[in-house]
């Protein structure tokens, strides 16, 4: 194993090419960041940056365009007294609460590689007790991300939290959430899922298409509002389409188990800037000394129009369901 301290070491690119001859990794600069890593497999590529975070800061396919979004006055920065949100993928623990969601990761980060998988690894937050890493795998001959999220307890005393898993999408895509199977009224008397909205959340938006099958919530440069929802994702997937391809995340639901915000494992917030695709573990209790939680996100690739209707989407995702169990 190919250990990094805080920071990359030059030594680095020595290592570009790893045990699986089909993925290639290399240190890069990105963006004004000089300590990037770079995995790629001939077909996609992700960056990492090791300056702060950890952040994975592009996702896309090698030549083509970054699907997540990048806040262009925080790119390259270090240091400083704010969190800045820089864009890409992150890692925060749930609830959200601003003394300890909001803690800095201005900073270096460390990182490992052993030829198959990428660990960033956060030092542990002073004022939280809280280590975050995640372990990034990229699959050699598939449009696949394994990406694996692992919060540490290192108080004296227990903990409750759930993982929650953040990716900042770029700018005039549109979210696609799935509905629950439908089911006739008088043969099913139960509710589906519980549907969560915040103070500011409008459902009469016209970003919102509330249909059969599925929700949309698209992103626009010109809105002057925010807007959020979140609901209990048991079919497993949700998607974001830009620009004739399609970013699917693939994750667990728990039966039975905790999550937090009235019960939700999956959340999306939109602005003027971006359209974050937020999934949850579910809440436990880290025990003191070690105690860990964890939850996997695996990320998928396409290429494709999904078209605007529930038929059209439902024609294009439903035969990528199976592939991506």
């Amino acid at each position: 194993m190919v250990r990094f301290g805080i920071g990359l070491l030059a030594a680095l690119a020595v290592f570009s090419t790893a045990a699986f001859a089909e993925v290639k990794m290399e240190k890069v600069a990105y963006k004004g960041w000089d300590n990037c890593i770079k995995l790629g497999n001939g077909s996609v590529e992700l960056i990492a940056t090791t300056d702060v975070g950890p952040r994975i800061v592009r996702f896309g396919y090698i030549g083509g365009q970054n699907l997540f979004g990048e806040y262009e006055a925080q790119l390259g920065k270090t240091g400083g007294t704010t969190w800045n949100i820089y864009g890409g993928h992150r890692f925060w623990h749930a609830p959200e609460v601003q003394e300890r969601t909001y803690v800095l990761d201005n900073s270096n980060i460390g990182a490992e590689w052993d030829g198959k998988t990428l660990k960033l690894l956060q030092p542990v937050e002073k004022e939280t007790g809280i280590e975050k890493q995640i372990e990034v795998t990229l699959d050699p001959k598939s449009d696949r991300v394994a990406v694996l999220h692992r919060a540490i307890n290192h108080n004296l005393w227990d903990v409750e939290l759930a993982p929650w898993a953040l990716t900042v999408m770029n700018k005039n895509g549109r979210g696609i959430f799935p509905q629950e199977e439908y089911r006739p009224h008088p043969d099913y008397f139960l509710p589906a899922r519980p549907l969560v909205l915040w103070h500011y959340t409008d459902m009469s938006d016209p970003r919102f298409t509330w249909g059969e099958k599925f929700i949309q919530l698209r992103q626009d440069p010109k809105a002057t509002t925010k807007q959020k929802f979140g609901f209990l994702n048991k079919q497993g997937w949700i998607a974001y389409e830009l620009n004739g391809e399609v970013f699917m995340k693939r994750y667990a639901a728990v039966p039975d188990a905790a999550y937090p915000d009235y019960g939700v494992n999956t959340e999306s917030y939109t602005d003027a800037d971006m359209l974050e695709m937020e999934t949850l573990g579910p809440l436990s209790t880290l025990p003191a000394h070690g105690g860990k939680a964890e939850h996997v996100e695996n990320w998928h690739l396409f290429k494709a129009d999904l078209g605007k209707t529930d038929a059209t989407i439902e024609k294009a995702i439903g035969s990528w369901l199976e592939k991506t169990k």
